[in-house]
């Protein structure tokens, strides 16, 4: 099981899907490191050498910025946004959809489960009468 950027990696899979463990890779930039560093992407992580592990690590490294200090820039980023007061930034604060999509019906999974309270009272309140 290789270690790279504090993140174990699962030895049975191939190094091409296995990098995309790590947060800020995908697919397409695990091929960019594997084509960089001349490693082939069938070889499995559990065979992969300590040489070819550090010359991995050392690109990913160098190159991308991934795990914590990526996770700690798009934080940053959320927060600049909400401390300028945009649009964009009211959105995060208010926990909904960002980018356009339509609140009446959908962003369920942006907005949480339905407030059970809400239909139920509508409903008594209509009924007293």
């Amino acid at each position: 099981m290789a270690r790279i950027e504090g993140v174990n990696l699962p030895g049975g899979k191939r190094v091409e899907v296995g990098l995309t463990y790590l947060f800020g890779i995908g697919l397409k930039r695990s091929q960019d490191i594997l084509h960089a560093t001349k490693i082939s992407p069938d070889t499995r992580i559990k065979d992969l050498t300590h040489e070819q592990v550090g010359a991995i690590s050392r690109f990913i490294s160098e190159s991308y910025t991934v795990e914590g200090d990526l996770r700690k820039e798009i934080t940053l980023n959320i927060k600049r946004l909400q401390e300028i007061g945009s649009y964009r930034g009211l959105r995060h604060k208010r926990s909904l959809p960002v980018r356009g999509q339509r609140t009446k019906t959908n962003a369920r999974t942006r907005k949480g489960p339905r407030k059970a309270g809400s239909q139920i009272t509508l409903k008594k309140a209509v009924t007293k009468k």
